[in-house]
């Protein structure tokens, strides 16, 4: 028999930056939701994940991959030149990064010193917060207005002071709006010449379609301030349990810095090949996203049929209020196989986002969504 470990008699602390982060809410998965709750099925629609999958040509890219995962991979140069090619940029100014998620994470550490002034929106994607602020950055918040849309004037009033960095997700992620041309100009002209702009745009895809959806990288080229666009294949590409994602930069001088701080090999051989297949099914990707858009009105019709506030959206989710918390809301669910994510930042706890699923899938979620409104309402009236 082991005899017994010795106490531990002392204990380290972290940064005081990192003591003071919450952690990430990444939500459960399908098999914790079968587990814990006796669900034979479960519907995800917590994580804005494409629900008709990646372009058939990934899984032809994928043929052989047994004969090189024994290797680590090979430089990402022809991933790289294929989207030089496809975004029209040299490729000197790509880097990939596992996920987008990492390239958010590599920015700060690149460029944000303790004390450094970065702003943003909210609601938001948390690591646009976390990441800066895990760096010791001064995070400024610019809330959305009452009717879900970007405040231009607020978010001009706060970069017009001394700022290290702009990062915000256009179409916005978790509210689903849009900055068109004319204000996404007046943004970056009120921004300091040495503000580094970052757009991300993680659901671009599902966006385009829109006629006023504007092309950030034009306007961006068009100035002097050095910039970073997001770009990711978790989404519209179906490839997120592969985590492959790039970013555009102003310079290659930018692009250089961020690999300072890469991961050596970020990026995975199935991610690498997988991607190099998704961009020869662009076909499949511009049908599974029209698809969605038809579901997402479908869906939203059905929302305000409810009496919900639902924001405005070009994503491939919808941001939705209800009287019943959030978190409340979403347990209710969960007992019931559906997973949807409720929203913790403070202001927006009765807010709560889903995902456009299958057809079948988003029938199943507001058949349960209507039935526990249903009986929460029925409560109040019993209660009163």
């Amino acid at each position: 028999m082991l005899p017994e470990p010795p106490p531990v008699r002392t204990s380290i602390a972290c940064r005081p930056e990192i003591a003071r982060l919450p952690p990430y809410n990444a939500g459960l998965g399908t098999e914790a939701v079968k587990s814990r709750y006796g669900v034979a099925s479960v519907v995800k629609l917590g994580s804005n994940e494409n629900p008709y999958g990646p372009p058939p040509s990934v899984g032809a890219a994928l043929a052989g991959l047994m004969e090189r995962v024994a290797l680590y991979p090979e430089a990402d140069l022809k991933l790289r030149h294929m989207l030089a090619a496809e975004l029209d940029e040299p490729e000197g100014r790509i880097v990939l990064g596992n996920g987008s998620e990492q390239i958010i994470r590599m920015i700060p550490e690149a460029y944000v010193s303790p004390g450094d002034r970065v702003v943003t929106v909210v609601p938001s994607f948390g690591l646009h917060i976390l990441d800066a602020e895990a760096m010791g950055g001064v995070v400024e918040t610019v809330p959305v207005t009452e009717d879900c849309e970007f405040d231009l004037p607020a978010m001009i009033a706060a970069v017009s002071k001394p700022i290290r960095m702009l990062i915000f997700a256009n179409p916005s992620n978790p509210v689903g709006c849009m900055m068109g041309e004319t204000d996404l100009r007046a943004l970056i002209e009120a921004c300091p010449e040495n503000c580094l702009i970052v757009v991300d745009e993680a659901y671009r895809e599902y966006a385009e379609i829109d006629a006023g959806y504007p092309e950030a990288r034009a306007i961006l080229r068009a100035q002097n301030r050095p910039w970073i666009v997001l770009r990711t294949f978790s989404k519209a590409y179906g490839l997120a349990g592969l985590r492959i994602g790039y970013a555009v930069t102003s310079s290659e001088e930018i692009a250089r810095t961020l690999g300072l701080v890469r991961d050596p090999f970020n990026t995975n051989i199935a991610a690498q090949l997988a991607a190099i297949g998704a961009l020869q099914g662009l076909e499949h990707v511009r049908d599974t996203v029209a698809q969605t858009a038809c579901e997402r009105e479908v869906m939203r019709e059905r929302l305000e049929g409810f009496g919900l506030h639902v924001a405005p959206s070009l994503g491939n989710f919808l941001f939705f209020r209800t009287a019943i918390p959030s978190g409340e809301l979403a347990e209710r669910l969960l007992c019931h196989g559906v997973i949807v994510k409720p929203w913790k930042e403070a202001g927006y706890t009765d807010w709560t986002r889903v995902s456009i699923g299958l057809p079948a899938e988003n029938a199943r979620f507001l058949a349960v969504l209507s039935n526990v409104l249903e009986s929460a309402a029925t409560r109040e009236t019993l209660e009163a």
